[in-house]
């Protein structure tokens, strides 16, 4: 609740999904067994229509559940948990399994839980590469 949101409209709503019992139904969704081991998954969704929209008519939605879903992972690996941002779904299963309005934008989803082993270090770009002062 405390991630910021464009003119702090907060159009977004996160699913809390038990995967005990439905990982049959959850793997329509996202056809990984890691996906369904963690004890909790996480869908991060919008409500379009009531977001901030920009001057251009970009509606800011899908930045806006963004930063919520990374403000979610922050806390979760600074608690120790593990999670995985998920894009790659099936929007489709995604809206039948969990029964979504029409009006609801589905965004990202994320397992939560103890990592079931140590997580490779990440390769990143130096910082040199990625910021420009001034102009491009």
């Amino acid at each position: 609740v405390l991630a910021p949101t464009a003119a702090n409209r907060q159009s977004f709503r996160l699913l809390v999904l038990h995967t005990l019992g439905r990982e049959q139904e959850l793997r329509s969704i996202y056809d990984r067994d890691w996906f369904v081991q963690a004890p909790l998954v996480i869908c991060a969704c919008g409500l379009p229509a009531g977001n901030w929209i920009r001057r251009d008519g970009h509606n800011y939605v899908d930045v806006d559940v963004a930063i919520v879903m990374d403000h979610l992972i922050l806390a979760a690996a600074d608690a120790g948990l593990g999670t995985c941002w998920i894009g790659a779904f099936d929007p489709q299963a995604a809206r039948s399994v969990l029964r979504l309005p029409d009006d609801v934008e589905l965004i990202a989803f994320t397992p939560l839980g103890y990592s079931a082993d140590q997580p490779r270090p990440k390769k990143r770009k130096a910082l040199e590469e990625l910021v420009r002062y001034e102009q491009w």
